[in-house]
């Protein structure tokens, strides 16, 4: 018994050195701010997502103090980009068949360092959908209106029936080649296979390159779901992207789930912002309900 109390009594001993060291102090600190950092940000995005939903003056101030509260630039750089896609009722979508290649730059024209990203989709069976070759078909003509620019595709070997393991940016490249994008333009992420990894891989592309001015190409559901992660990973990364336009493949979402790209949008940020679990899982999240 009198040896068990002593193991006991050396444990708590050990615990209470070990714990009031300089080092595990530090440790306990930075958790701590890493938790209310973290939180922060879980206020700002439930926030973003409530003013979506709930539009009015009392939303809209409630980002602006939750921004001031975090009071770092990429805070205000996630609040931004969401305002202007989710928020700005007069934001436009330019639709390829419907809008010209040469009007979708809603900022000024890039000269030079300027990419258009073409976000992939699912393969069937191995192959292209119609939907990705409609955001490729998009792509194209973008290319030939805007000569100077490259494009970067992104994703990688996807569907349950693609035992050659198919990416969807290999096939996206070699789909733009046939519609006479010449291959030196083209640059490819064959790894992504979600849209918060588009962002994550296309950035490395970006940066090797010196681009800082992007236009997604995408469907029209995907298009500003896309952009507020883009966005957020530039500023996360210090890397800021001005994105001089949009063009879309217009489509209808393919699934119920896609229909509530908000709501998955703003999950995503938290993954793009780097969350921790504990405050991801207190974020709204649309595969839960």
């Amino acid at each position: 018994m009198k040896k068990g109390v002593s193991c006991i009594f050396l444990l708590l001993l050990f615990l209470s050195v070990s714990l009031s060291h300089p080092f595990a102090c530090a440790a306990a600190q930075e958790s701590s701010d890493a938790l209310e950092r973290d939180m922060g940000y879980v206020v700002l995005i439930t926030d973003l997502l409530n003013a979506y939903e709930n539009p009015g003056e009392a939303s809209f101030r409630a980002i602006d103090e939750d921004v001031a509260a975090i009071g770092t630039p990429l805070a205000a750089a996630v609040a931004e980009r969401w305002k202007a896609v989710y928020l700005d009722p007069e934001y436009r979508l330019f639709l390829y068949g419907t809008d010209a290649p040469e009007t979708i730059m809603t900022e000024e024209e890039p000269s030079g360092g300027h990419a258009f990203v073409v976000l992939g989709y699912e393969l069937a069976g191995g192959e292209m959908t119609d939907e990705l070759k409609g955001r490729c078909d998009a792509a194209a003509a973008a290319a030939g209106a805007f000569p100077d620019s490259v494009i970067v595709c992104s994703g990688g070997a996807t569907g349950k029936d693609n035992p050659e393991g198919h990416t969807e940016a290999g096939l996206m490249k070699e789909y733009l080649m046939s519609c006479g994008v010449a291959e030196e333009r083209i640059f490819t992420d064959e790894q992504a296979t979600s849209t918060v990894q588009n962002a994550l891989n296309t950035f490395s592309i970006l940066k090797t390159l010196d681009i800082h001015v992007i236009t997604i190409i995408t469907s029209s559901y995907h298009q500003k779901w896309g952009q507020v992660l883009y966005y957020a990973e530039g500023a996360r990364e210090r890397y800021p992207v001005t994105i001089a336009g949009n063009y879309c493949y217009e489509t209808e979402p393919p699934t119920e789930l896609f229909l509530h790209d908000a709501q998955i949008a703003a999950y995503q940020l938290g993954q793009i912002l780097r969350l921790g679990q504990e405050a991801m899982e207190l974020l709204p999240n649309i595969r839960r309900r």
